[in-house]
């Protein structure tokens, strides 16, 4: 055997585990999920072909729109508070200060990321809880009265956006850190003596020179957020009514609630082909706001 035959041989030899865990987990759901699609299947009985009964089902059932509007919604929120913050935060750490001081900041920012979003969830339920929360006594010690944090149609869906941005901002936080700080000085330097400073600074150099970060943070912002579940199953089981129901729940709840394995996949198709279309728009207006140095 020749040696380039022995380094392709090898090659495969070390792809093959990686390749075989991939299409084991990923590309086999991925097909029985658009071959369910197409079909009506209860775990019990034998699948039976529905064509495209699924999707008809879903686009007149109201409760699917409201989910997926509920979850256009809270993206739009979501990730505007999330970049806001996270971009916020992040210049203001870049600013001079002590070393070790940067280090604290990026540590205590990051470190809601690494928890389990459930846990979280249930922390920041007790907290708005009502009745007994921490949220409503500091508001009483104010005279302000009691807010229904998570059983108001109005206000359910804000601490459910605010516990996510809260849990999530840190990732977004460290990809600006990286942004600003790949950013010469030089360019601020030139940019006082030319009277740019503060906001004109910001808007004119900043912005500009990390819009590709923002362009990679907003993409997987915006397809984390498309996929929420945890924070509004266990805050609201997606209540009060269906205020804050989203499209995961929904799928979840077709598929292990109600046994509708071909619904849940038709819904979960419909969700992928969203996320799809709102990630190729943003690269697609990504060639008019992101600059390249």
């Amino acid at each position: 055997m020749t040696r380039a035959r022995q380094s392709g041989l090898l090659t495969w030899i070390f792809l093959a585990p990686t390749m075989l865990g991939v299409g084991i987990f990923v590309v086999l759901p991925i097909i029985a999920s658009l071959v369910l699609a197409f079909v009506r299947w209860d775990i019990i009985t034998s699948p039976q072909f529905s064509g495209l009964d699924n999707f008809v089902d879903i686009a007149t059932d109201r409760t699917v729109r409201v989910a997926f509007a509920n979850t256009g919604v809270f993206v739009v929120f979501a990730v505007a508070a999330q970049l806001g913050v996270a971009m916020l935060l992040a210049v203001l750490v870049q600013t001079r200060m002590p070393a070790w001081l940067r280090v604290f900041f990026r540590s205590t920012f990051f470190f809601p990321l690494i928890l389990s979003a459930a846990s979280v969830s249930i922390l920041m339920k007790y907290l708005f809880n009502e009745r007994f929360g921490v949220i409503n006594w500091l508001l009483s010690l104010v005279n302000i009265p009691a807010v229904p944090w998570l059983t108001s149609t109005t206000w359910a869906m804000v601490v459910v956006i605010a516990v996510y941005v809260w849990q999530n901002f840190g990732f977004s936080f460290l990809l600006f850190l990286g942004g600003l700080a790949a950013i010469p000085r030089d360019v601020y330097e030139a940019g006082s003596i030319d009277g740019a400073t503060g906001w004109k600074q910001f808007r004119h150099i900043t912005l500009p020179l990390v819009s590709p970060t923002i362009l990679v943070a907003s993409v997987m912002a915006v397809i984390s957020a498309l996929q929420v579940f945890d924070q509004p199953y266990v805050l609201t089981r997606g209540g009060p009514g269906d205020s804050t129901r989203t499209a995961v729940m929904v799928i979840f709840e077709s598929a292990f609630r109600e046994l509708e394995f071909g619904r849940a996949s038709a819904i979960g198709l419909v969700l992928m082909v969203l996320i799809m279309l709102v990630t190729a728009l943003q690269f697609r207006l990504s060639r008019r706001f992101v600059f390249y140095q």
